[in-house]
């Protein structure tokens, strides 16, 4: 078996997911104004240090994707934050996209930037210690969206983004985000996400990419977050797995969710039952950054003398979702929250 299929099969292990630690200066930026840090060089340092230090990391975490600050910090102590991931036994990742910019010719669709000079810096990364990367396409749902031309594009843009990873010896994940903004239902969106991910293992196809050195990290089938009416969570648990089945080849080692502004538990509650209706094909797991950081960033609030309970609420979150990976999770558990 080769270093990428072995990585790809690491990366969705049985009762482990991976943490989305990949925020931009921007996006954490706002995180940290919710929870007043002022956020600095360092003190992104700090918050993400606390994290990596987790006991539950060795537990719960398979693989842990970074942001370019991020992989080339050392802790306060002086370790490299990519030797206190592989320390605890998960593979360090890195986004390797550049964020989005509108799509030429659909103004109001999005379209990611990143791969003029991706093949230079994924030697760096590799060095570094980098064994997966990530990269997200961006598919709105509206009056008249997605057009043809932005889900073509972005599967192609995920598949050339793939290929060069391979190349390169590391992991990519494959991330074809249709978002939950909007009115849409849940067949609606349904809809859509099997387009989309139609559309993207051709391109996968034609490119080349060795499906058994992948994870996908696609959305749930979910109604937007103003539909009138939302599914309960065996609606989306069954429709989600028709729609993986209907469009994902059993090659691919496993699917690893984002959670896609879905709250804590109804994240982790629509992963678990997902995996009780199993087997399936491949492995479900989550790729959550929001659903795993949100209760540890309100514990931690940039003060050292919270840093424990900050951990103690990512232990709690690694753990419910290692359980709804497994399909063992049950509500009743959350009530042991730190």
């Amino acid at each position: 078996m080769s270093e990428l299929e072995k990585n790809a099969r690491r990366m969705v292990a049985a009762g482990k997911g991976i943490l989305a630690a990949d925020e931009s200066t921007t996006t954490i930026g706002k995180r940290f104004d919710a929870i007043g840090v002022v956020s600095t060089e360092t003190s992104r340092r700090d918050y993400r240090e606390l994290m990596f230090r987790t006991g539950a990391m060795k537990e719960f975490i398979s693989g842990v994707i970074l942001y370019d600050e991020t992989i080339w910090q050392d802790a306060a102590d002086g370790t490299p934050l990519v030797k206190l991931i592989t320390d605890a036994g998960a593979l360090p990742g890195i986004k390797v996209d550049e964020g989005t910019e509108a799509l030429p010719g659909s103004p109001k669709e999005l379209i990611t930037k990143g791969l003029d000079g991706l093949s230079k810096r994924l030697p760096k990364y590799y060095e570094r210690g980098a064994r997966f990367a990530k990269w997200r396409g961006v598919i709105d749902i509206g009056a008249g969206i997605p057009s043809h031309n932005c889900v073509h594009a972005n599967a192609h843009a995920l598949a050339r983004y793939a290929a060069l990873c391979q190349q390169a010896n590391i992991v990519p994940i494959v991330e074809p985000e249709v978002m939950m903004d909007g009115e849409h239902d849940i067949d609606r969106c349904y809809g859509v996400t099997e387009w989309v991910l139609n559309e993207t293992f051709r391109e996968l196809y034609y490119a080349g990419v060795k499906l058994e050195g992948i994870v996908l990290k696609p959305n749930m089938a979910i109604a937007g977050k103003k539909a009138a009416k939302r599914a309960g969570v065996q609606e989306v648990a069954e429709k989600t797995v028709r729609m993986l089945k209907n469009c994902v080849p059993p090659s691919v080692p496993g699917i690893a969710f984002l959670s896609g502004g879905q709250s804590d538990e109804e994240a982790t509650a629509h992963l678990d039952a997902m995996n009780k209706l199993g087997p399936l094909p491949w492995a479900l797991t989550f790729s959550y950054g929001r659903a795993l950081q949100a209760a540890p960033q309100k514990a931690w609030s940039g003060k050292k003398e919270n840093v424990a309970s900050a951990q103690r609420a990512l232990a709690h979150r690694a753990r419910m979702n290692g359980l709804a990976s497994l399909g063992k999770w049950v509500q009743g558990l959350e009530k042991e929250a730190a």
